[in-house]
Order: C-alpha cells, then structure tokens, then sequence
C-alpha cells in the first residue's frame, strides 16, 4: 500500500464511520460535530482539550463543533470550578431525549453496504479492530494530565 492508497482507504472509512454515526434527531449535523457531541455526552464536564485529545480534532475544530451544538441547545456550558480558566462542556440536560442512544448500532449495516462479499465481513471487522488497537490511543488514554 502506498501514501495515496491509505489516503483513499481512510477516507472510505470516514465516510463509512459518518453513515453509522446515530443522526441525534432531525438537524443534519456533520459527522465531525455529531463525533465531538458524542463524545460529550460519554465524557460529560471535559474541557476543549479534553475533547480534542480524545477525538483527535484540532482545538479550533472542537470549540467551533461547540460553538454550534451551543447554538443550537444540545450542549451547555460551564467555568470549571477548580480552574476558572477552563471551560467544561455537557450535554443539554433538557435534550437528553435524542441523546440515549448516543452509541448508536454496530457498523455491520455499513460495512455489508460497503463490501462486495458479505462473508467477509468478519474479517473486515478483525482489520479495523486491529487497525484500531495499533494505531488510535484507548480514548481514556488520550485525557491530557494538566
């Protein structure tokens, strides 16, 4: 595999990752932003660069993806009250409806839609585990400290 076939494959993957991402009601949010507010609502109270380090967004890509969940009421915001200079993000206690299912299903459903034989899904899924336990930090792993 060269540079420009594992550029095409992450690609695939992110449109893959984006189609089995749950749609958190009738908005039509982008896959990135929808990312950062699942994240939120797994790790209520995480700072920006919390968010950032776990998602492996820019900071700028985070509080914009903020910024609009803000605006439009799925998440709220709050000073950390042990560091004042630090802004804590959860999810809207009153949209927390639409939230539940926040994981949403199995990526089985968009990997059969995506491969020619659908016998060879476990082995697609036994790649893409591996492929995430060498290359993505655990998410808790990725909590900055400090």
């Amino acid at each position: 595999m060269n540079g420009l076939e594992l550029l095409v494959l992450g690609r695939t993957l992110m449109k893959l990752g984006g189609v089995a991402l749950p749609a958190l009601g009738s908005e039509t949010l982008p896959a990135s932003v929808r990312s950062v507010l699942i994240d939120i609502a797994q790790h209520p109270d995480s700072s920006v660069g919390e968010i950032a380090a776990r998602t492996g967004f820019p900071q700028s890509h985070v509080s914009a993806s903020i910024a609009r969940l803000q605006d439009n009421g799925n998440v709220v915001t709050a000073p950390d009250p042990r560091d004042r200079r630090r802004t804590l993000v959860r999810t809207n206690p009153e949209q927390r409806g639409g939230l539940l299912v926040i994981s949403g299903p199995p990526i089985d459903d968009a990997l059969l839609q995506a491969i020619d034989d659908p016998r060879a899904l476990p082995e697609v899924q036994a790649a893409l585990e591996t492929l995430q336990r060498h290359l993505v930090p655990p998410r808790d792993a990725a909590t900055p400290t400090g």
